[in-house]
């Protein structure tokens, strides 16, 4: 396959919502809100939208640019910018940290179509609190049925994926993430007209900035990194798709737009329902498969029905995020597949759905009947998490920084950016200087600060 013979994203609207798509995702509902009411609510919102403007979108940009510029999947990518150099495994890394993430990333994804199913049959009525904690307990560490759910969606994932680019992985794209949009403000609506709701409405409205301090800073550009799908590969590899005319920094602008709203108005989901209850949410697992249906029921209990709704849409729209996101971690890999390895998208996709099904039901295993065995103390899916958002994805981040500011030709960075002179980008030096120094010390202490070097 020659660089000209790869498809392409159809339309303009179809390269934003898949890039879009493959930021959104289950962090924009639990982590974001977490990090925010940990850190100060609106404060901490302010300075994740500058660690966003400062720091990841020059790093999108640049991974768009090496995606466009190569024509490549991720790991070709670098093989095309810089033969002969061991730049080639900066982008394997991301191909296997794609790859791993999928493999974890698909048990939470498959726990959401358990609960569309609980939701849809009412089963969260007349629950106490004690009885969503055993109900959790009991299912996350069943030794089949969160393996069962988890083979369903990466089987989802791959009947996108075989469709191809357009047809796909596009098309699929264009229906889910107006439907998400619509779901979220749905529930924005009831959520915020709740008794006591504006309690939560003015914490994550009123800056509390008595809480910023170097951690928050840290806090901040980590769940920007994490949120934005920045050093995985996800971005390089659909950006290899774009048309010639792609402006790359308006597209990168629209996608963190579109993930920061999501993000701000999962807030507005959850804070107001769960302060009109008198609860703070809590991180992870806990807050969407415990807390939050605890909340649902006694926020809406006066009306059954509403509560019967939201809950059924909360989940949906908590598995459309997951299957957007799996979708572009699973292209990655495939991509690579195909073309390092002349498998048809077919057979590639087939691997990489075997090989994530196989290695997601040990995940799934560990946090039951195998959770006694460990490495490093880690259960196999703890040690994914651990060895891919806090090592993978963080040295991605950097090597792409250091790549695109120091290795690769002004010239070709200043072709790419404004698409050959035919676009006037003003931030194009601001850009290339956060590329070169900024975005490297930033990463640097997100990096440090993740393993437990330093603490601010």
């Amino acid at each position: 396959m020659t660089k000209n013979d790869r498809a392409n994203f159809g339309s303009k609207l179809g390269v934003i919502l898949a890039s879009a798509g493959s930021a959104v995702g289950l962090g924009n509902v639990w982590r974001f809100p977490y990090e925010t009411g940990n850190h100060g609510g609106a404060a901490f919102i302010l300075v994740y939208i500058g660690c966003v403007l400062i720091l990841g979108l020059p790093i999108m940009i640049a991974e768009f640019m090496i995606g466009r510029r190569s024509r490549a999947n991720t790991a070709g990518a670098y093989q095309v910018l810089a033969p002969g150099t061991q730049w080639k495994w900066v982008g394997r890394m991301g191909v296997l940290a794609g790859f791993l993430i999928l493999s974890y990333y698909s048990v939470v994804a498959g726990w959401t179509l358990q609960y569309i199913w609980e939701a849809v049959t009412n089963s969260f009525s007349d629950k106490t609190p004690e009885d969503f904690i055993a109900s959790f307990r009991s299912f996350s560490s069943n030794p089949w049925q969160p393996a069962a759910w988890l083979v369903v969606f990466l089987l989802l994932t791959h009947f996108i994926i075989v469709k191809g680019v357009e047809k796909g992985i596009e098309k699929s794209s264009k229906i889910m993430m107006p439907a998400l949009f619509v779901i979220i403000l749905i529930l924005v609506a009831c959520s915020v007209t709740l008794p006591g709701a504006h309690a939560g409405i003015e914490f994550l409205l009123k800056p509390d900035f008595s809480k910023v301090n170097g951690n928050v800073f840290l806090s901040a550009m980590g769940q920007a990194f994490f949120s934005l799908s920045l050093g995985m590969g996800c971005l390089c590899t659909y950006a290899s798709y774009f048309g010639k005319d792609t402006n790359l920094s308006k597209t990168a602008f629209s996608v963190g737009i579109i993930d920061t709203f999501v993000a701000v108005l999962a807030g507005f989901i959850i804070f107001p329902a769960a302060f009109s209850v008198g609860i703070q949410p809590d991180s992870g697992p806990s807050l969407i498969f415990i807390t939050l249906p605890n909340v649902f029921q006694q926020a809406f209990g006066g009306v059954p029905m509403l509560a019967y709704l939201f809950s059924v849409m909360f989940y949906f729209l908590l598995a459309m995020a997951a299957l957007t996101s799996t979708i572009s971690m699973h292209e990655v890999v495939t991509a690579y597949l195909h073309e390092e390895f002349n498998f048809s998208r077919k057979k590639a996709a087939r691997w990489v759905t075997t090989g994530c099904i196989l290695l997601g039901i040990i995940c799934s295993l560990s946090l039951g009947v195998t959770k006694d065995i460990t490495v490093f103390g880690l259960g196999a899916f703890d040690l994914l998490d651990f060895t891919t958002a806090k090592i993978m994805l963080p040295l991605g981040g950097l090597f792409i920084s250091l790549f695109a500011g120091w290795y690769l030709d002004k010239q070709l960075v200043w072709s790419e950016i404004t698409n050959n002179g035919s676009l006037n980008i003003p931030a194009f030096k601001l850009i290339i200087f956060i590329l070169k120094y900024i975005a490297p010390i930033g990463i640097t202490l997100i990096f440090v600060n993740e393993l437990g070097f330093i603490r601010l």
